[in-house]
């Protein structure tokens, strides 16, 4: 059978003229990265080019910061988020604008204004990169303009053009809103049900995160952002997004299932039944993604559907004559988990072609329903946890903040002309890591002297008039977000060489403008490597907490599987798909962690090794988890046995000890529980035969073996650490 990767060539868009207003609503322009680039692009140069045109290219110039402030918070989200992070930029900007304009007048003033705001741009990185982004850009435009004073009408003013600027760049990302309101979360579930086709089309490794983990985390974010989740094709998306974890589950349980059948009789058939399954089950899902991605029923094959369910019920049948009682229950589990399957496909199928929705309320988001002031606690808690010096984020804030200030302070001290680039390089160069930080730097130096000298040529060989100026404008606003996302390097060359041009327009000579930045960027960018070096923080005194948090999050996933073990439905089904979520976000964090200190000096190779083991043994138990999860729904209940009890509660202990033990608490690993006799006494307890009480028995097994794994390897990290976060 051809893999999904041959089978998702999309049908045309209709062409025909009774189908033209259907061509104009599927159409997207925020689908793809070039498309949302010309947008920004527009939204910059329009404004110029009427101000220009009307003789006021300052207040083109003007309006041009408010929309490239803002085009850095465009993107291809769900509309209500993209408005809000937009509109919040846009006044943030606007009031930079008119406070740096007043504050200008007065050096005392500024620099304790800029100190101040940079170290609360700094705090902002513990809520979210979209806050983080929005106070940095802030920040920058609180210097530029801070060296421009003004009166107060003159800052009001050119505080009011900046907020025309930004909200007409943000009425462009706006703009299909009416026509294409679901458009973000659609797209969002149908690339989700595209990773679950290659999914089911390729094996699934233990030893490798949970496949697809990514996606899911990206549809419940894109989902949980949009307004209208209360409507019917609100509730169908969401109900889409339970269908396929419920599908994962099935999928990762009969990749488990085939793979001990195989093992124990390779010479038969069950193996190979269960591949067809999932062959046939990737081609269903290919139709369902085509069907959300085109916006158009795709040609749903369901005879595939009627295929799965066929197989569960004539050939996989236990035979007690030929079969051990192992082998029979492998094959009843297997039979149950193709039948959960072809269930959850019909379901999914129906959810897609229609826009009513099928079936109960999946979930509750608590999140998006809370009050706005107890959205508010949360965010003010969580930048109060991090006022400590323990944090990275705040030792990011203060220096940050140290070293804007003193950058301010030199440049309103020297005798240089438009020092505000000092203090812009050193607020766009440190970050809270030594990567990124030491990447940039160097990117932001040689990205500007290349930026500045293309601008040099161009103006030296082209007799660039003011529209022609506005032109090139355009293309480099395009380049700048179609192609600075993948490569800062591009990234600052197109932006040196855009404001060189600004500045033209406004009629200073590009010669002096090419001097005065690259004489401050490169004063800049040394004094914030050089803050950076003294006073460094280092990934490696971070990944620990890092991976406790993880551990933590692990360990609330099984202890939610468990509820629904013991009979707590309750517990169980409300908590559930928020653990889920928290759970990918601590694994995605640690594996960002761990590439960050591939790239830090003196890191010992055999530590980073013993963390990617780590992640092996971490990936194995939830694996297993899932396992269980999956088997939940469809195995019989049965009285939860006293030994499970004991068995659970050994298994949350040792991952509670080991998160302790990697925040610094004392651990002797005799005082850990032995899992293995727990999961001994397991398999004594219960009737084995039944299907609920076998499944247990075979995933606490793989339970005991990774936690056991896991724990040696922490004491081992543990042990090669200590010396390394003092260097």
């Amino acid at each position: 059978m051809a893999s999904p990767s041959t089978t998702t060539n999309f049908p045309e868009k209709p062409s025909s003229g009774a189908a033209l207003w259907d061509t104009i609503t599927r159409f997207d322009t925020s689908k793809i990265e070039p498309l949302i680039a010309f947008r920004n692009a527009v939204g910059l140069t329009v404004p110029l080019a009427l101000a220009v045109a009307f003789g006021n290219p300052t207040a083109g110039t003007i309006a041009t910061t408010g929309a490239l402030s803002v085009a850095f918070s465009d993107g291809s989200d769900p509309y209500i988020r993209r408005a809000k992070r937009m509109l919040t930029a846009t006044i943030f900007v606007s009031l930079a604008i008119f406070i740096g304009a007043l504050s200008g007048r007065n050096d005392l003033v500024a620099i304790v204004l800029v100190t101040t705001w940079a170290f609360a741009a700094g705090m902002l990185i513990a809520i979210d990169s979209a806050w983080a982004d929005i106070g940095l850009i802030s920040l920058v435009t609180l210097v530029v303009f801070g060296a421009r004073p003004m009166s107060v009408e003159e800052a009001a003013y050119s505080g009011a053009i900046a907020l025309g600027g930004g909200l007409f760049q943000t009425s462009l990302s706006l703009s299909f809103w009416p026509v294409r309101r679901h458009e973000p979360q659609r797209r969002a579930v149908g690339e989700l049900y595209r990773g679950l086709a290659e999914l089911a089309s390729e094996p699934v490794k233990a030893w490798e995160a949970p496949p697809a983990s990514t996606t899911f985390s990206e549809a419940h974010q894109v989902l949980a952002g949009a307004w209208g989740f209360r409507s019917g094709q609100a509730e169908r998306f969401w109900s889409l997004l339970s269908q396929a974890e419920r599908i994962r589950l099935s999928l990762l349980m009969i990749f488990r299932l085939r793979a001990r059948l195989a093992r124990e009789d390779p010479s038969g058939a069950g193996a190979e039944i269960l591949d067809e399954c999932r062959q046939l089950a990737s081609r269903i899902l290919i139709d369902i993604s085509r069907t959300l991605l085109v916006n158009r029923n795709a040609a749903t094959d369901s005879e595939s559907v009627r295929r799965i369910s066929i197989i569960a019920e004539t050939q996989l049948e236990p035979n007690p004559q030929s079969h051990s009682a192992d082998r029979q229950a492998l094959i009843r589990e297997a039979r149950y988990q193709i039948d959960a399957l072809a269930g959850q496909l019909r379901s999914a199928i129906e959810l897609a072609s229609y826009s009513t929705p099928v079936g109960r309320k999946i979930f509750e988001r608590k999140q998006a329903n809370n009050p706005w002031m107890l959205r508010v606690a949360g965010t003010m808690a969580t930048l109060q946890a991090n006022l400590s010096l323990d944090s990275a984020v705040c030792r990011h804030a203060i220096r940050l903040a140290a070293c804007v200030g003193i950058g301010h302070a030199i440049g309103r001290s020297v005798d240089w002309e438009r020092t505000y680039w000092l203090t812009m390089t050193v607020a766009i160069i440190l970050k809270p890591d030594f990567t990124a930080t030491f990447s940039r730097g160097v990117l932001r130096l040689i990205g500007t002297f290349a930026g500045l000298f293309f601008a040099t040529v161009l103006f030296h060989f082209l007799p660039l008039g003011p529209f022609l100026e506005v032109a090139f404008i355009a293309v480099l606003g395009f380049a700048m977000r179609c192609y600075g996302p993948a490569n800062y390097g591009l990234f600052v060359i197109a932006i040196s060489a855009l404001i060189v041009m600004l500045f033209a327009l406004t009629g200073v000579a590009p010669a002096e403008v090419v001097a005065s930045r690259g004489l401050n960027t490169a004063a800049g960018g040394l004094l914030a490597i050089a803050a950076y070096a003294i006073w460094p923080t280092w990934e490696r005194t971070q990944v620990s907490e890092t991976l406790a948090q993880m551990l933590d999050r692990y360990r609330e996933y099984f202890r939610a599987v468990r509820y629904g073990f013991v009979g707590s439905e309750n517990e169980y089904s409300r908590e559930i798909d928020r653990i889920r979520l928290v759970g990918r976000l601590a694994r995605s964090n640690l594996e960002g962690s761990v590439e960050r200190l591939r790239a830090e000096p003196r890191f010992p190779a055999a530590s980073l090794t013993q963390l990617y083991e780590i992640l092996a043994s971490s990936h194995r138990f939830v694996h297993a988890v899932m396992a269980l999860e999956a088997g939940l729904s469809r195995s019989q209940p049965v009285p939860a046995r006293p030994e499970f009890h004991a068995f659970a509660n050994a298994v949350e202990l040792t991952l509670h000890s080991l998160s302790a033990a990697l925040r610094g608490s004392p651990l002797d690993p005799a005082d850990l529980p032995n899992l293995r006799d727990a999961h001994n006494a397991l398999l004594q307890a219960g009737d084995p035969l039944a299907e609920r009480y076998a499944l247990v028995n075979v995933e606490s097994d793989r339970i005991t073996n990774s936690v056991n794994t896991l724990t040696l390897q922490v004491f081992q990290w543990l042990s090669q650490m200590q010396p390394t976060v003092t260097q």
